[in-house]
């Protein structure tokens, strides 16, 4: 840049930036903590889409005022007390460590890999900021998501373009498509079920996806379609006969119908007709949080002990394993063409 003029604004040398985004996590267990991280999380249309003035109200005075002490209580039963943080923010910081030194190795100084949370820090404006500053004038957005749904791939890319309004030179930006299918995806999701079960064909492998209203089915969401495909994907690439994978879905909120069957109802009932011998696993998510720590490993481990369960066996998320990570940098790659 030595033709510039010397007192005009300084310019980075052009860069690529690969954002990756995961759900969010509150900073602390304490009660602020997590009135700040369900406020913004309950309060996005995206998640709770009934009208601001009737659900606020219930939100901010009733719902926050009780649900911060209970949810601060089963994070404290996960919290990386070493770190002082969640598992979701120690295995991203992980995942992305992993993708740095890839990307590293592939490209050079030539490509930023940075993350954010959509709810909570570090923001997805603040990462964008960061990213522009450091010079990229591309940026490509990967939410961790392998199923699209509203609820998740599409608030983060929300978020991600918020945060390109704020900047005053608007880099170029990509988002990736949700992967459910990809083979490659699939066989990392397969060796991590072989190497739990150690070959073993169990009597069932609950498939246990996060939930979401069926309404949002009905309104043309895919999540549902996208999970059942995932599943099926799963039990052929494994060579099981029909039947021994189930799909399920989890974290049902409020009064209406989500999609069915329920993880926690299904697993008990499961118990009930004699098979006590069951395996868990949940591709949805691609880092283990709460949902998987928490509720997978205690609330729904005891309705299927409680109904006469005998052994659970929990299958953990693909996390910064080295197959989850040839997928991602290649999914990378696949997307940064034309690019570098």
């Amino acid at each position: 840049m030595s033709h510039l003029s010397a007192d005009h604004p300084k310019v980075a040398a052009p860069r690529i930036g690969v954002l990756i985004a995961n759900l969010g996590t509150p900073d602390a267990t304490d009660y602020w903590s997590m009135r700040r991280y369900l406020s913004e999380f309950l309060s996005d249309k995206r998640v709770i889409d009934l009208p601001r003035w009737k659900w606020q109200p219930i939100l901010q005075g009733i719902i926050l005022s009780k649900r911060p002490f209970t949810s601060g209580a089963n994070y404290k039963t996960i919290w990386n007390n070493e770190a002082n943080e969640s598992p979701l923010m120690t295995i991203t910081k992980e995942q992305v460590a992993a993708l740095r030194d890839r990307a590293a190795t592939l490209w050079g100084d030539r490509v930023m890999v940075d993350f954010c949370m959509r709810y909570g820090n570090p923001s997805t404006a603040s990462a964008v900021d960061r990213m522009v500053k450091a010079g990229c004038d591309k940026i490509l957005f990967l939410p961790l998501y392998p199923q699209y749904a509203g609820a998740t791939s599409a608030t983060a890319n929300d978020q991600f373009f918020r945060a390109l309004m704020q900047q005053t030179w608007q880099p170029a930006a990509r988002t990736v498509a949700p992967y459910f299918d990809r083979a490659d995806y699939i066989d990392a999701l397969a060796g991590s079920v072989e190497r739990a079960l150690g070959g073993r064909v169990p009597k069932k492998l609950v498939a246990s996806y996060h939930g979401m209203p069926k309404r949002y089915l009905m309104q043309g969401d895919p999540y549902h379609c996208h999970c059942q495909k995932t599943s099926r994907l799963l039990r052929e690439r494994l060579g099981w006969d029909k039947g021994v994978i189930d799909t399920t879905f989890q974290s049902v909120f409020g009064r209406e119908e989500w999609l069915k069957p329920y993880t926690v109802e299904h697993v008990a009932e499961l118990a009930r007709q004699g098979i006590t011998e069951i395996a868990v696993i949940s591709p949805a998510f691609s880092s283990d949080c709460i949902e998987t720590l928490e509720e997978i490993q205690g609330e729904i481990r005891e309705a299927f002990e409680h109904a006469g369960g005998k052994e659970f066996t929990y299958i953990p998320c693909l996390n910064a394993d080295a197959a989850h990570i040839d997928v991602l940098t290649t999914i990378i790659g696949e997307n940064l063409t034309g690019w570098i």
